[in-house]
This record gives structure tokens, C-alpha cells and sequence, in this order.
């Protein structure tokens, strides 16, 4: 009987925990898309900059060495370039998904700012839509099938051994 009240529980966390995916990718996206607009503008504002002196990014990152402020404002740049590539790869790879194709694009949610940031503001809420119900009751799947092998595994050493011969009666 405990065993079966642990499962429900760890199928109920698991159910908990999973129904709030769909909203928090959804803020997650919505974040990404802002962090894109707003990397773009300092690549663009870059890029103007270098071709006002008939350079391209390359040339004029080569010619940001001499001080240790520029050496260190051409890695910031190299930095900013690389991140926004990435994060434009991963808006393109999400804009106008679902939520199941967010989960199934689960490792384009990789830029540990923007997560911190849709956690900070994601309010968790009961999800009454089709979405929110099939991760919940995956959730619930998973959790319970995790949480009953783990109890299992522990109660494993103090079970009783059945013994093999008939019971006297």
C-alpha cells in the first residue's frame, strides 16, 4: 500500500512538473526572439561601423589588437557574433512550434541567461489545454514508473524470501 501511495506520488510531481512545459517554452521563445532583435542591432551597428571604413567584420575585428581594451572588445564582439548566430539558429528552429515541437527541439532551449530570465518571471498555473494535459499525463507516466523502481529497488534487501518448500499448515 505505501508503495502504491509513493508511485501516485512521484506520478503526480512528475505530472506537475511536465503540464508546465508548454508555457514555459512558449515565454522561453518569447524571450529568445527579444535577446535575437536586440543582439542584431549590435551586429548591425558593428558592421556599419566597419563598412563606413571599408571593412568587413573580419578586417575590422584583425584591426581591434594593440591595447588590451581593444584585444578585450574584439573577444566581447567575437562572443557577441557567435552567441547570436546561435540563438537566431535556435529562434528559427522554434519560431511558430507548438509546444511538442518545442520538447522535440528541447536542446535549442540552451542559452542559460534567457532560461533564468523566463524562469524568473514564469508563473506556474494548472494547464487546462490538450498541451498541458498530454505532458502532464506523460509526466505522470514517467514520475510514477520512476518513483515505484526506486522504491522498489530499495525495499529490494529487506524483503522476505519465500521459501520454496509447501507451507505447513
Amino acid at each position: 500500500m505505501i508503495l502504491r501511495a509513493l508511485t501516485l506520488v512521484g506520478g503526480l510531481a512528475g505530472a506537475a512538473t511536465t503540464s508546465q512545459f508548454p508555457e514555459f517554452s512558449q515565454q522561453y521563445a518569447q524571450r529568445l526572439g527579444g535577446a535575437v532583435d536586440a543582439l542584431a542591432e549590435v551586429v548591425a551597428d558593428f558592421d556599419a561601423s566597419a563598412l563606413a571604413v571599408g571593412l568587413d567584420r573580419e578586417g575590422a575585428l584583425a584591426q581591434m589588437q594593440g591595447t588590451a581594451f581593444l584585444e578585450r572588445r574584439r573577444g566581447d564582439m567575437t562572443a557577441t557574433f557567435a552567441r547570436y548566430d546561435r540563438l537566431q539558429a535556435d529562434l528559427t528552429a522554434l519560431d511558430g512550434q507548438g509546444p511538442f515541437m518545442r520538447a522535440y527541439h528541447l536542446s535549442r532551449f540552451s542559452d542559460r541567461d534567457i532560461a533564468q530570465a523566463a524562469w524568473s518571471a514564469y508563473q506556474p498555473a494548472l494547464p487546462l489545454n490538450f498541451a498541458g494535459m498530454t505532458f502532464g499525463g506523460v509526466g505522470f507516466l514517467l514520475g510514477a514508473l520512476v518513483c515505484g523502481l526506486v522504491v522498489r529497488l530499495l525495499a529490494w534487501p529487506f524483503r522476505r524470501r519465500r521459501s520454496t518448500g509447501s507451507n505447513p499448515a
